[in-house]
């Protein structure tokens, strides 16, 4: 990564990170509340982690995709870059609303739909990134690894939980 040389990249370095570190704010807005209620009923798959996991891994994860957008909006004048960014908001839009779908809205077939997009936007938003710039394309490397794994998550729930689909 090239280090940001000015305001203006320290600015669009904070504006990444905290974005996407705000995406998944919103998101558990509607995680949260639903944790010791609703979601303590639901029947787990046997690979479910503890819940003290998520927080520290989403936050890195949110983390390492901020980085990697702004190596990607460094090189902007790149063919590659402004439609990996968009990508990028894309993944990002559809990570929070997969917070909504399954812990607010408890519409655990929503949300496995949702997923399979989120982790097809990855997948193209990586190989936009790749383009543009190899290490932040391998920087979403464990994001979508961590969201290979949800989606296993979702949609196991969603078998072991046939009322909630």
């Amino acid at each position: 990564m090239t280090l940001p040389r000015s305001a203006t990249e320290w600015a669009a370095l904070a504006v990444f990170v905290l974005g996407s570190l705000a995406a998944g704010f919103i998101g558990s807005i509607a995680t949260m509340p639903n944790i010791p209620t609703w979601y303590a009923t639901l029947v787990r798959p046997s690979l479910n982690p503890p819940s003290w996991v998520f927080g520290p891994v989403w936050t890195t994860l949110y983390i390492l995709m901020g980085v990697a957008a702004f190596m990607v909006w460094q090189r902007r004048d790149h063919p590659a870059a402004k439609t990996g960014l968009v990508l990028f908001g894309i993944q990002l839009a559809l990570n929070t609303l997969w917070s909504w779908l399954y812990f607010g809205g408890h519409s655990l077939g929503l949300a496995l739909v949702c997923v399979v997009a989120l982790w097809l936007a990855i997948l193209g938003t990586i190989e936009r990134f790749y383009r543009v710039r190899h290490l932040a394309a391998y920087l979403l490397v464990p994001y979508i690894a961590w969201v290979t794994f949800a989606s296993y998550l979702t949609a196991a729930y969603w078998y072991l939980n046939p009322m909630w689909r």
